[in-house]
């Protein structure tokens, strides 16, 4: 009885295993096998400063690069509305989200972003956008630096279920960043929910989300279940009326196993 009980919890275990962790040892190659298919050459291109944004990866696609929107447009399909000058965007209130004309999945989002100088506000209305993966799942940007507001709502969080792990806000005026790793939600083909969506952050370069399990798309004061959905959708940024700057917007998008 104890032998099949340890049988039961260890194919448990490598259930769980398998669900949560997407890349695996490739059996088909030996340790160190020289045969073996060397990954692609990267140019890993350069960090940003205060005073000028960086250099994408060599295989990213730019999706703001300081000079115009036409990668982005409203969700009718109009063009978007924000404005662009001095190589950023900045937000138009009461103009609407803006939407990526190409739709993304799996990928590594970097995203840097600059609140608005004299701070105005507090909690929830100061300083509000967000990143939204998929124009589902709401990584929240929020003016953060001394300002208290509900922690599953602060710059960082997963809005509505996850606080970040610390507050790595800076003051506003200064230039932020969001290091985004998602990986989507899948169902097959009849519609059946397989695996839930997951998500790591790093804010200005300090993990804040570690590879969280979301419960479903984001709203406000719920939790609404998953529902069937393509592998791929645009991205957006959310307009909340107030002016926040964007600039430096690259993707990667990843392949199984990344």
């Amino acid at each position: 009885m104890r032998k099949l009980l340890f049988h039961s919890i260890g194919i448990l275990l490598l259930s769980c295993l398998s669900t949560f962790c997407s890349a695996q040892v490739d059996p088909k190659w030996k340790i160190h096998d020289p045969d073996r298919p060397l990954p692609a050459i990267v140019d890993p291109g350069t960090a940003s400063t205060q005073d000028s944004p960086g250099r994408p990866p060599s295989d990213a696609v730019v999706l703001f690069d300081g000079k115009d929107l036409s990668k982005w447009a409203h969700k009718d399909g109009s063009s978007a509305k924000w404005r662009v000058e001095s190589g950023y965007l900045e937000t138009v209130p009461k103009t609407g989200y803006i939407y990526t004309r190409e739709a993304f999945g799996d990928c590594q989002l970097h995203v840097e972003f600059a609140e608005p100088v004299p701070p105005k506000g507090e909690s929830q209305g100061r300083g509000n956008s967000g990143v939204f993966l998929m124009g589902l799942y709401e990584i929240q940007v929020l003016d953060s630096y001394e300002n208290k507001t509900y922690a599953d709502g602060q710059a960082a969080a997963v809005y509505g279920q996850y606080p970040p792990l610390v507050n790595a806000a800076r003051p506003p005026g200064q230039w932020q960043s969001y290091d985004i790793v998602f990986h989507g939600p899948r169902f097959d083909s009849a519609g059946k929910f397989l695996r839930p969506a997951r998500v790591t952050v790093l804010h200005n370069g300090v993990l804040v989300q570690d590879n969280v399990e979301l419960s479903g798309p984001t709203a406000h004061k719920a939790r609404p279940p998953y529902s069937p959905q393509p592998e791929k959708l645009p991205l957006a940024l959310q307009d909340h009326s107030n002016p926040i700057r964007f600039r430096n917007i690259w993707i990667r998008e990843l392949k199984a196993g990344e």
